[in-house]
This record gives C-alpha cells, structure tokens and sequence, in this order.
C-alpha cells in the first residue's frame, strides 16, 4: 500500500518544554501599545472589576491615554539592536539555552512564549505538537504563584487545548518560591553583585509585582509565598535582621494594594538618613519596564530626590548562569517521569 503524500508522517515520541513570560507589546508605537494593552487589561483574571464598570473606563479612557504614554517607557530601555523589549530578548534567549542544556534528553524540545502579545501560547503549544511531543511541560515563569499570572498562563494553555482534536499529555510547572536552587541562584547572584560595587548598601529591598489587598484577602498566596522567599533568602545570606527588606511596586488605581509600597519605602529611607540602597526582584525572572524603567529608574530618582545617595539595581536573573540553572534545575525536576 502506497503512502498517501497529502498527509505527512505523524511524528511523535517527543516530549515538549514551553516556558511561559508575561509579554510584551512588538513595537513602541500608539498601535502596537494599545493591542498589547487591550489584551492585557481586558483579562479577568488581572482585573476582576465588573464588566459593566471596567470596559467604559478601559476603552472610553485608559486606552486612549496610556499607549502614548506606555509607548515612551518602553522606547526607554527598548532593545533597539533587536527592535524588541528586554523580555523578549531575555525570554528567547532562555528558551535557547535551556535545549542547550537539556541535550541529554536527546527527546525534549524547549520552546518560549507569551501569555500577551506574540508569541501566542497556542501557536506555540501547536507547533510542539507538529514535532511531535505527544507530552507538554508548560512552565509559567513566576516563582510566586499568583492568580494574575500563574492561573491566568494555565487559564491560556488549556484554552488552546480546547481546540485540539488530539491533546498531548500536560504537566504545569508549581511555583517555586522556595526552591532551594531558586533561593540560592538569587543569592548567588545578589553577592556578585555588591561585591562589583564602590560602596556597601545600609538597606537591600526585595521588591515584588503588587497585586490588590482585596485579591489577597480572597485567597490569592501571593503575598505569603513573597514574604516566604523573602525570608529564605535572608537565612541564606546570613545578613543581620533588618538589612533585608520586603515591599511591593507597580499598583495602579485607586484601590489598596499589597504593602509596604516600594517607591513610598525608599523615601522615607533617605528621609530617615539611609543614603545607600540596593534593589532586586525576586518575581521577575527577566528584567523588563517594572525593573528597568520603575526601579532602576524611577525609584532611584525618588530616593535621590529625598536624600539618598547611592542607589544600585540588581537586574534579573535572566539568561545568566545563576538564572539558567534555576530554571534547568526546575524542569529536570518537573520532567521526572516522562524522560
């Protein structure tokens, strides 16, 4: 019996790694902004205010405002080389060296994407299906689970699986908020950076994506899993109690977020005499506009504005070596079973 050419061979047998960012709009203009933040702020789980009060302020206002202005900040740590965000850059380039890494698992193919903006979930979820992988390990990359994000991922990732004639098998990767690679890969990474600094910082803030009071108060972990990490880490380091500081940035809104608030914690520091701070990310796997633009250039301006002096942003994991083996630390672990 002859094949018939029309179809293809089916491939299988493979087993598929996608690590999952928050996105990130293509370009800086008006219209590129306004899509990404379309999708972005129209998701339910991100904004739980009523429909009937939340789309006449998204789309009577906010998007008819906030593209110009959003589209400013992004032109101001734009990858331009590359004519993309840092987090694209960044999250390609952990998808690379994480096949690199796995080699040994001559079976397993790493793919990245989005939950806004491009690359698409699905279209990713779909082509590691045409290559094969009859198994999915679906990898949202937030150390601390939230429903803004790690939910909203797996919310996307089996939307696409609604489509699918033939699903593969899908594992989702659990928050790793206390891993002991993901403790000591932040470490690790924070020595080796004050070491390369001219001065010693009196304060060193963890600062954390904020989410509603309201959403916490409804059952949301976040804040439990950032304040576990941020104690973890503090044993880790061996610092005395109180150099090492918790707080939460990025709120929009009138309603109450997550406390103590970054930008308000950094003032009143200078204003109490600290004149040195360091600050990371611990949520933020690659660098982005929140650590980019907010921190390293936003806060370090207010802080300098109320007195203090030297004010240093520790970046992001990223693809870095500290960055990359948390990652392959964590898939290897999650992949147990399956290679």
């Amino acid at each position: 019996m002859s094949r018939d050419e029309s179809h293809p061979p089916i491939k299988f047998g493979k087993v598929g790694v996608l690590l999952i960012n928050l996105g990130t709009p293509d370009g800086t203009d008006k219209k590129s902004m306004r899509r990404y933040l379309k999708e972005f702020l129209s998701d339910k789980r991100v904004i739980e205010t009523p429909r009937i009060l939340w789309w006449p302020i998204l789309n009577g206002i906010i998007l008819n405002t906030r593209p110009k202005k959003s589209g400013a900040l992004y032109a101001s740590i734009w990858n331009n080389e590359k004519n993309e965000s840092p987090l694209r850059t960044f999250t390609r380039a952990q998808g690379e060296k994480l096949a690199i890494a796995l080699e040994d698992y001559p079976d397993v193919i790493a793919d990245w994407a989005m939950r806004y903006g491009q690359p698409s979930i699905a279209s990713r979820l779909d082509w590691l299906k045409q290559q094969g992988c009859e198994r999915i390990l679906v990898f949202p990359l937030y150390p601390q689970y939230s429903a803004t994000t790690t939910a909203t991922v797996n919310d996307k990732t089996f939307d696409a699986m609604k489509t699918m004639r033939w699903q593969p098998a899908l594992r989702t990767v659990p928050p790793y908020f206390d891993d002991p690679a993901y403790i000591n890969g932040l470490a690790s990474s924070i020595e080796t950076h004050l070491a390369g600094l001219d001065f010693e910082p009196e304060k060193v803030i963890a600062s954390y994506h904020g989410i509603p009071k309201s959403y916490f108060k409804k059952g949301d972990p976040y804040y439990c899993h950032c304040m576990k990490t941020t104690r973890l880490l503090g044993e880790r380091l061996g610092w005395q109690e109180g150099r090492l500081m918790a707080t939460f940035q990025s709120r929009f809104g009138p309603e109450e977020w997550l406390q103590p608030y970054t930008d308000k914690t950094v003032e009143q520091l200078a204003r109490d005499g600290v004149k040195n701070v360091a600050v990371f990310n611990p949520g933020f796997v690659s660098d982005c506009l929140e650590t980019l633009e907010e921190i390293a250039g936003e806060v370090a301006d207010a802080f300098r504005a109320h007195g203090g002096e030297k004010f240093s942003h520790i970046p992001c994991l990223n693809d870095s070596k500290d960055g990359m083996a948390v990652i392959e630390s964590v898939v290897r672990q999650e992949l147990q079973g399956w290679v």
